[in-house]
Parts: structure tokens; sequence; C-alpha cells
């Protein structure tokens, strides 16, 4: 019987969770005083490993905010990836400089959901406004990252960044009275994405096109393919927001990718 046991045991799939979507995980070791929340995709048959998003929120909020997000949940859950939301202490990140308290923190925090679920080793890293600026710091300081979505937040083109990133694309509203649109010399719109074309190595931009996910917003889309792979900035005419279908749309983009 105890083998019998034993050899269920190992035939198993990895166990889960008990702490999902709105029921927060505790800290891993270290970091106690702040949690983090997962949610698995629709459908998911608890063994198919799945790939992973870390998403930092913006500021004043938290990981609970994330999980019923329509456009950011409703854009992992249908497409069979793991949504992974920790909370900032103090609901803000430490993005300002290297050393970040908050990469130790995300690091440690992907490393306990892959001892818990089947991953497969694709990261995607996303983050609105501040959560921007935090995920570009993840990027810059932490693991490799397979592709790095960024709402509505932007470091400078000077910062110092050792990343290892597959893909980036950032989107942007010009109308954009919080984190101002930023625009480079003489109105120059693609400013935002200027530390990512410096470090990836990408050469003349050579496609450039519009799309729409609703009626009301127009996106005019940038694209340069780069020696490390590919980077991409939307461009709108609408405010500090995280435009409807662009998660899905970006998702879509690197999942077809491979």
């Amino acid at each position: 019987m105890r083998t019998l046991l034993l050899l269920l045991a190992l035939t198993l799939p990895t166990p889960v969770l008990a702490c999902v979507g709105l029921q927060e995980c505790p800290g891993p070791p270290g970091f106690e005083a702040r949690g983090y929340h997962v949610v698995p995709p629709e459908g998911w048959d608890g063994a198919t490993p799945l790939p992973v998003m870390l998403h930092f929120h913006g500021w004043g909020r938290q990981g609970e905010t994330i999980v019923n997000h329509p456009r950011i949940a409703g854009a992992t859950r249908p497409r069979g990836v793991l949504l992974v939301a920790p909370d900032g202490l103090g609901r803000s990140w430490d993005f300002r400089a290297p050393g970040s308290r908050d990469t130790s923190f995300a690091t440690a925090v992907l490393a306990e959901v892959a001892a818990r679920y089947p991953t497969d080793g694709r990261l995607f890293v996303s983050g609105y406004s501040w959560g921007a600026l935090m995920a570009a710091r993840f990027a810059c300081e932490g693991p490799a990252v397979e592709a790095l979505l960024l709402v509505a937040g932007a470091f400078p083109g000077g910062m110092a960044c050792d990343a290892t990133v597959g893909r980036v694309s950032h989107v942007h509203g010009t109308d954009d009275t919080v984190l101002g649109f930023p625009y480079g010399p003489d109105g120059e719109e693609t400013a935002a994405v200027d530390l990512w074309r410096r470090d990836m190595g990408c050469g003349v931009q050579d496609r450039s096109f519009k799309w729409q996910a609703v009626s009301w917003l127009t996106h005019t889309r940038h694209e340069w393919d780069c020696a490390a792979g590919l980077v991409t900035m939307d461009v709108h005419p609408a405010s500090h927001l995280i435009p409807r279908g662009w998660f899905a749309r970006i998702l879509d983009e690197v999942l077809a990718a491979g």
C-alpha cells in the first residue's frame, strides 16, 4: 500500500496553491509583510505547464485589483497564461534606483509560484503606470524576460539597464496628465522606447500602421526589428489608462511568435 501511495504521489499533477484570485497568498520567507495573487487560466487541467505573466499594479492599488481586471486578468485567463500579481509595499514600488527590494521580492514570488505550479519557463512581465516603471526595473535587474509589456510609464532613454528581453511593447496616451506622454526632441513620439531600442540593437524603424480594438480609440503602432528581438510602441490620443484590448492583442502576438 505504501508503494502504491508513493507511485500515485509521483504521478499526480503538481499541487496548486490554495490561495487563488482574491485570496491573497502569504509573502515568501523574508517578505512576510505583503503577499501576492495568482490567477490560473480558464479550463486549465492542473498539469499542463503554463507561461507566467508577472504584473505590477499601479500606485495606490494592490494585487487584488488585478485578479478581476477585465483588461489584464481578462486577457490572461482565456489565453492559457498564469497571472501573478504581487502587492507593493505601501501600495507602491521601489523602482527609482538599482538594487530594488521589489526585484528581490518579485523574484522570490516567482520562485515560489514555480515550485507550486507547472510552468514552462516563459516569463512575461507587465505593469501599469508606476507598475510599468517597476516592471522595467525588474527587467533591468531580474531574470531573463521573454516579453516586457509597459502601459503608461517609461524610464528615460539614458537609464543604465542590463536586461535580457526578447520583446518590449509600450503603450501611452498623448493626453496623459498623470505620467505625461514622453515626447522626444522636436515632439518625436517614440522616445519612450529609446532605452530598449538602444539596448536591444534595433535598426531603422521599418513598420508603422494603425489598429483598433474598439471603434473609439485608434492606436498608431511603431515597430523595430532588433538584434535581440522586437520593440513596439503604440500611441493613442486618450489619457492615463490601460487601453481596452491592448493586453489581449500583445499576448496574442507574443504567444503566436512561440
